[in-house]
Order: C-alpha cells, then sequence, then structure tokens
C-alpha cells in the first residue's frame, strides 16, 4: 500500500504540488492524469523516492520511502521513464539482466535463473529479437520496451510508468497495457501508470488519480471520474463520454 501524507514539493517558488493525501490500495491499476504542467512526472518521483518533498512524506508499506535502503526500495518499486536514459552502450540483453541487480549479494554472478527471467521479460515485451542491439541501434520505442522489460526483470510488487507508450507505435501501446493489465490481474501487481490518452485510460485502468493545480481532483473508479465536467475543467476541452465506454473530444 502506498499513503501520501500532507505531500508538497515545489521548483524553487513554484508549487507543483501542495498538501497531497491519499492511498493507493494494494493492486490498484490507476492512470495519473493532469494537465501539462500538472505534477504527475513529480508525484512518481516523489512516491519513487527519486525526490525528497520539502513537506510530507510517502510511505510504503508502513516505512518512509526516504528511509529505504537503495537496494530495499528497488526490491518493492520500479520506475520506467518517459524518456528512456542509458549512460553506457550496453546490449538490450545486459540492460534488461540490470533488473535482476536487487537480488544479487556483492560480486555474486547472475544465476540461471536470473538469465531465464530475463527471457521471459523480454518475450512479454517483444523484445527478445533485440537482445545483441546496443542502445545507438534501437529506436525511441524500442529501447522504452527494453526498459519496461528491465522494471518487469526488477519482479517488484509496485510499478511506476510515466508515459510508458508515448514513443510506441499503436500496435505496441496495446500490447504493453495489455500486458500490464494481465500482471495487475494476475499478479496484483499495483500500477500507477502516467497516460495522456483519454479512451487508453478509460480502456484499461481501473481507477483514476487526476491531478489540477497542484491539487488531487478526484481519485476512485475510472469510469465515474473521468466525467465531461472533470474533462473540461482540467484539459479544457468538450467532451462526449460514450455509454460504450469512448470518449470524443473537441474545442469549447
Amino acid at each position: 500500500m502506498i499513503e501520501v501524507k500532507n505531500l508538497t514539493y515545489r521548483y524553487g517558488t513554484r508549487p507543483v504540488l501542495e498538501g497531497l493525501n491519499f492511498t493507493i490500495e494494494e493492486g490498484g491499476f490507476y492512470a495519473v492524469m493532469g494537465a501539462n504542467g500538472s505534477g504527475k512526472t513529480t508525484l512518481l518521483r516523489l512516491v519513487s523516492g527519486m525526490l525528497t518533498p520539502q513537506e510530507g512524506e510517502v510511505v510504503v508499506d508502513g516505512t518512509n520511502v526516504q528511509h529505504y535502503k537503495a537496494r530495499e526500495l528497488a526490491q518493492r518499486m520500479s520506475f520506467v521513464r518517459q524518456h528512456p536514459q542509458t549512460d553506457f552502450e550496453f546490449s538490450a540483453f545486459e540492460t534488461v539482466l540490470m533488473g535482476r541487480n536487487p537480488y544479487q549479494r556483492h560480486l555474486q554472478n547472475e544465476s540461471e535463473r536470473d538469465w531465464k527471467i530475463v527471457e521471459q521479460c523480454m518475450r512479454q515485451t517483444n523484445t527478445w529479437h533485440l537482445r545483441f542491439a546496443r542502445p545507438s541501434e534501437m529506436s525511441g520505442g524500442e529501447l522504452q520496451r527494453v526498459m519496461l522489460a528491465r522494471a518487469l526483470a526488477q519482479q517488484t510488487p509496485i510499478m511506476l510508468l510515466d508515459e510508458p507508450i508515448s514513443n510506441l507505435d499503436i500496435s505496441h501501446q496495446f500490447d504493453i497495457l495489455d500486458l500490464l493489465r494481465t500482471i495487475n490481474r494476475e499478479e496484483h501487481k499495483t500500477v500507477l501508470i502516467v497516460l495522456h490518452d483519454l479512451n487508453m485510460a478509460l480502456q484499461y485502468c481501473q481507477k483514476l488519480l487526476l491531478l489540477h493545480q497542484g491539487q488531487v481532483l478526484y481519485k476512485g473508479d475510472m469510469r465515474e471520474g473521468l466525467t465531461a465536467e472533470r474533462i473540461a475543467t482540467v484539459f479544457g476541452v468538450k467532451a462526449e463520454v460514450g455509454e460504450e465506454g469512448s470518449i470524443r473530444l473537441s474545442r469549447l
């Protein structure tokens, strides 16, 4: 379970998130949504422990994330960035294998089980054929899927994903969201995913965390939360929400 308590973060004097309070239950599949600049990425970084809040705290399994050792936190949460970053020209296989690092002892070599987990995760993300490729030899979408495979290889109960489908073609967007939904249902993983596509969010995510002007405007069931009124308030567009589960957008 993730508990956010009086969470506040500012960049300089500019407030991004102010006094957030909410709980993400174990096994929840949440779309984190809001207009540009609403603090979605900042929120995920605070939850992951990458950023330290000026006020408040994020509590995971009863402990403030800032109090975990890096190894302990990496066994609980994985993070997929919006823009994949690699510092070295490791192969895709080596990159995904890094997801097993939190479970290895000092100077311990990878086990056969680690290698099998990596292969499984790469096949799940349709990247096994890229296993020998270097970052400079992959497209942005291919590299994004490799990074998702690395996060899956961490086998964490919580997954944080910041626009993981933004660089993917339509077919791979469906593939990845299908995979995440299956993992959420079968393995009971808690998933927080930043999405911009309202229809994709409505189709795949059970829950909605909607941010607006540094606050949580809504948290709860996706279909109840993604109303025409809230869409107009947050995104400044007119929405027609169909009973069949689709949203048609137009200018106000």
